[in-house]
């Protein structure tokens, strides 16, 4: 498509609600030209949607928020986002960091999916009893086990 100047700013042709698609941009074009026809289309002011032009199009046009999750993912993200923050009062160690690194990939695949996965679950079952020497008195590292344990069946 053709760069241009249009009123909005935008440096493409063929937009805005006074604007038709030129020849290069596929306006219909004279029969017999040899170029494809596409037709005038038009956008006015488009704010708060998503559009597509074209085959084989997917749009998805939906809150960005965070996804549902059923109580007990719900239950392990509060007790997740508990122990990340009392883990940076605790004394930093490799144990700790990697335990506080799956905690974040942690509440990131919650927030975004509304569940971990059995994988994730595992590690961070993992991770607690690496870190157990410097988590092990934390209320906020054994509610995290007990949510693991709860949601992993033991």
């Amino acid at each position: 498509m053709a760069m241009g100047d249009t009123e909005d700013g935008s440096g493409v042709s063929g937009g805005g609600a006074d604007h038709t698609a030129g020849a290069s941009g596929g306006g219909a074009g004279p029969a017999g030209s040899g170029g494809r026809s596409f037709g005038d289309i038009r956008f006015g002011k488009v704010s708060g949607s998503a559009i597509g032009i074209g085959d084989h199009n997917h749009i998805v046009n939906g809150s960005q928020g965070d996804a549902p999750c059923d109580p007990a993912y719900q239950e392990l993200l509060e007790a997740v986002r508990q122990l990340a923050e009392d883990l940076r009062r605790v004394v930093p160690s490799p144990e700790v960091g990697a335990l506080s690194d799956e905690l974040d990939q942690t509440q990131d695949e919650i927030q975004r999916t509304g569940r971990a996965g059995a994988g994730r679950l595992a590690r961070i079952r993992v991770t607690l009893q690496d870190a157990s020497a410097s988590v092990g008195m934390l209320a906020s590292g054994v509610a995290v086990g007990q949510a693991v344990g709860a949601l992993l069946g033991g």
